[in-house]
């Protein structure tokens, strides 16, 4: 479902990503793990279709079409959502109305309210979007417009960063939910009544790994230096990582 070819892409003057490979395919979900400034924001807002992300080479099919050169809005009414590590605020739009805006271009219309209540956010609709928001509020406003947007390729940029830990047990079961996976809790169920039974397939970028509490993942790989490498189980690369460093597991296998 996503194939990505040799990809080589660059920031400014400087090269950010290597020779990249990557199949996702339909029903999986991949962790990718890294130290900070290696390249791991750079991959999903490339994928996204970010155009200060120049490609260089390689290429990127998504449900066998190839969307390299495709605009970012093509690109989401394709199917592939994001949610950021730090979205900005927006003045003068309410949640209620870019959940809407997500919406738009599904048959059938998301219902801002019920989708609320699935993520405890009822009481924020009428608010502009991520203003004075706390970290676990601004991961669940994004969630929210990401149920209503409904895409079946979801990039999950550090779901834990500016989370508390009461805010990720639901954070948690809400990705979990979005991606089908596990569906133990009565959230997940209902997130997954609302989503209907379409594949859906995602990549993560972690730090902690706390997320992996929350969903089982397939397939990890670290990112170190705009290079992938170490393709292996999530849960072992986490404990490689965790006993040796980023640069240790790298050289492990070059």
């Amino acid at each position: 479902m996503l194939v990505i070819e040799d990809l080589r892409v660059k920031i400014g003057d400087k090269e950010v990503l290597r020779h990249i490979d990557l199949e996702i395919k339909p029903g999986e979900v991949h962790v990718l793990f890294g130290p900070n400034g290696s390249g791991k924001t750079s991959l999903l807002m490339t994928i996204m279709g970010y155009p200060q992300y120049e490609i260089l080479g390689g290429r990127i099919l998504f449900k066998g079409e190839d969307i390299t050169r495709m605009p970012m809005n093509q690109r989401a009414k394709l199917g592939v959502g994001m949610s950021y590590q730090r979205p900005p605020a927006i003045r003068g739009v309410k949640t209620r109305q870019m959940v809407d805006i997500c919406a738009k271009a599904k048959e059938k219309p998301a219902d801002a309210g019920a989708l609320s209540r699935l993520v405890n956010f009822e009481d924020f609709l009428e608010r502009e979007i991520n203003l004075g928001f706390s970290g676990g509020e601004i991961k669940r406003s994004e969630l929210l417009q990401l149920m209503a947007q409904d895409p079946d390729f979801i990039m999950f940029d550090e779901p834990e960063s500016g989370v508390d830990l009461e805010n990720m047990k639901l954070v948690g079961k809400i990705i979990a939910g979005l991606l089908q996976r596990d569906i133990p809790s009565k959230t997940e169920k209902s997130i997954m009544a609302w989503k209907g039974a379409r594949t859906k397939m995602g990549l993560i970028i972690t730090h902690t790994g706390y997320i992996l509490d929350y969903l089982q993942a397939d397939k990890a790989q670290l990112l170190y230096n705009g290079v992938l490498s170490c393709k292996s189980n999530p849960g072992e690369i986490l404990q490689c990582v965790s006993d040796f460093g980023y640069e240790e597991c790298v050289r492990c296998v070059l």
